[in-house]
Order: structure tokens, then C-alpha cells, then sequence
């Protein structure tokens, strides 16, 4: 009897041997992949398991329940993150699941570009095909009640800039982070603000800056822009810019702006209204932020586009200055 016992306990240490070897070998052998087979895809809420018989499926491993066993005895299974992976080299089953934990997938692109109008983001977003589109014919306060930002508006709050993102990312997840950025930036630029700048908070900062990055397609001007605004709010001087008009002007703005339309009274009129608007007039980039929280010192009160193709302006001091520069680089005279 007792030599049976040991033969059974051979067979079973033999057995279990065995297994372990082929366990181990299949775990430490590097993965052979087509090209069709480099590019996987974690879908949000796959388990270990699922990886495993998905990877199957596509003819990466012939074993996956060894890829299970491993994702379980080294824990790191749970910390899978689904996204689209484009698999390089011939990885192990630990490196490949180590790849998975660190979450490196493919990234893709969608940008915010200074001075554009939440319309046109909301228009630009739904051109990229990478994004998930959830957002539809949502109103802008509906949109801003779900990513938590009820009752503002939604004009400037996001941050210019190019964002990477994996698949799956939601269209409001992409306007969470540019307004995540957007604050943080904000918040650094004001910390580090000049002390006589004529702004309580920093939102009316944010707002200046909307008006300076319309203002001028010359990066250098920025802060000389931003500057000539800064005296006229220290005098109470009317900012009259034409961007703030246009921008109340909405969907009857046809490219030109006339002198009714300047006379017209909107809440964006800043010829007819003292101060700053009620909101920004476009989204901004870091720059345009630094231009106002750090605006040049200049005596001008005025400036005028040179239309020469530079995108620079003129300034002036006195009105009868900038009335003879109007003549000469708008007028022609």
C-alpha cells in the first residue's frame, strides 16, 4: 500500500513539475506578433481574464489562462488600464502585462487654438473623430452642469493648448482638463502678478487677456497691448475695441464691422460701456495670460491695425495721433 502511496505522490511531484515548467516557460517565452496583431485594445472594464482569452482571440497567446495565473499570483491585474496599445518588440507575458499596467497607449490630438470662440471649440471637438462624442445638441449650460461647472459661462474657462489623449476619452473629459489647465495657469500667472495692475480678481484678468489675444496676431505686441487697455482702466477711459463688439454682435457679425454697430448697445459694447465686459470674449493661451498680468508700461492710449500684412499695430498718445494714423494705414490717406 505504502508503495503505491509513493507512486501516487511521485506522479503527482512529476506532475506538478511538469506544469510549473510549462507555466514558467510559456510566462518567460517572448510573443511573436503579426503587424495586424500590434495594435490591441483594452476596453474599459475588462477583467485580467478578458485580456487574456481577448488576446487569444487574436492569436497572441496560445495559453491564456497562464496569463491569468500570472496577472493573479503577481497582483498586477488589477491595475490593467484599458485604452489602445500599439505593442512593440517581442515582450514576455510580464512585460506585456507590465505595459498594460503603466497605461502607455496610443495618444491622440486635439487642440483648443487661441482666440477661438467656445462655438468654434465645441464644432472643433466634433470634427475629431478620436474623441467619444457625448456631448450632441447639448445646451452650453447643460455642458457646463456636467463637468461641474453649472452656472458659469463657458467663454475663455478653457485653456489654448495641443492635449494628448487615449481612445475613449469623452468630449467632456477633453473640456474637464482644458478647464483643469486653464485654472491652473490662471492661478500661477496671478500669484505672480505685477502689484498696480487695475484687476480685482483674477476671471477679470482672464477676461483682459481674451481681448488682448484678439486683439493682435503679433506675440510681441501682447504686452503693449495689454499695457494701452491698462491706462484706459485707470482713467476710466472706455476700452473701445472693436473684438468685444463683434463678439456681442453673435451670429449677425458678416465680417464687417459698421458704425451703427458700434453705437449698438450689447454688454460687449465697450464703445457704448465702461470697464471690461461681463465674460471673456475667446479662449486664451499662457502668453496672452502673462501679457496682462505683466502688461508694458507705455503713455499710449491708442492703437491701429497697419493692415501691411505684419499684424502689428500703431500706436499713439494723443487722439489727434491716432486719428492721422487711421487715415494712413486704414483710410489709405
Amino acid at each position: 500500500m505504502w508503495r503505491f502511496l509513493i507512486f501516487l505522490v511521485v506522479v503527482a511531484a512529476v506532475g506538478l513539475g511538469l506544469v510549473y515548467a510549462d507555466y514558467q516557460g510559456t510566462i518567460d517565452k517572448p510573443l511573436q506578433f503579426t503587424d495586424a496583431q500590434r495594435q490591441f485594445t483594452i476596453e474599459p472594464g475588462w477583467s485580467s481574464k478578458r485580456v487574456g482569452n481577448e488576446l487569444h482571440k487574436a492569436g497572441v497567446i496560445d495559453k491564456p489562462h497562464w496569463f491569468y495565473a500570472y496577472a493573479r499570483i503577481s497582483e498586477k491585474g488589477i491595475g490593467i488600464k484599458s485604452g489602445e496599445y500599439n505593442i512593440t518588440g517581442n515582450p514576455t507575458t510580464p512585460e506585456l502585462i507590465d505595459l498594460f499596467v503603466d497605461g502607455q497607449t496610443v495618444q491622440y490630438t486635439g487642440k483648443i487654438i487661441e482666440g477661438s470662440t467656445f462655438k468654434q471649440v465645441r464644432e472643433r471637438m466634433a470634427g475629431n473623430s478620436q474623441l467619444t462624442q457625448t456631448i450632441g445638441d447639448m445646451s452650453d449650460a447643460d455642458i457646463m452642469e456636467a463637468i461641474g461647472l453649472g452656472g458659469q459661462h463657458p467663454e475663455g474657462v478653457f485653456f489654448s493648448d495641443t492635449y494628448q489623449f487615449p481612445k475613449n476619452t469623452t468630449d467632456l473629459e477633453f473640456l474637464k482638463r482644458a478647464n483643469q489647465l486653464l485654472q491652473k495657469v490662471l492661478d500661477e500667472e496671478w500669484a505672480n502678478r505685477d502689484p498696480d495692475i487695475p484687476l480685482k480678481t483674477p476671471y477679470e484678468a482672464l477676461i483682459l487677456a481674451s481681448i488682448v489675444e484678439k486683439e493682435t496676431a503679433a506675440p510681441e505686441e501682447r504686452p503693449l497691448i495689454a499695457g494701452v487697455f491698462m491706462s484706459r482702466l485707470k482713467i476710466n477711459m472706455r476700452l473701445q475695441t472693436d473684438p468685444t463688439v463683434i463678439y456681442g454682435m453673435g451670429d449677425s457679425y458678416d465680417g464687417n464691422i459698421r458704425r451703427k454697430d458700434l453705437t449698438t448697445d450689447t454688454p460687449y459694447n465697450t464703445y457704448t460701456r465702461g470697464g471690461l465686459p461681463p465674460t471673456p470674449i475667446s479662449m486664451v493661451g499662457r502668453e496672452a495670460i502673462k501679457a496682462v498680468m505683466h502688461p508694458q508700461d507705455t503713455t499710449a492710449l491708442y492703437f491701429v491695425a497697419k493692415h501691411d500684412g505684419s499684424g502689428t499695430h500703431k500706436f499713439s498718445e494723443t487722439v489727434e495721433e491716432h486719428n492721422a494714423a487711421v487715415r494712413k494705414y486704414q483710410l489709405k490717406r
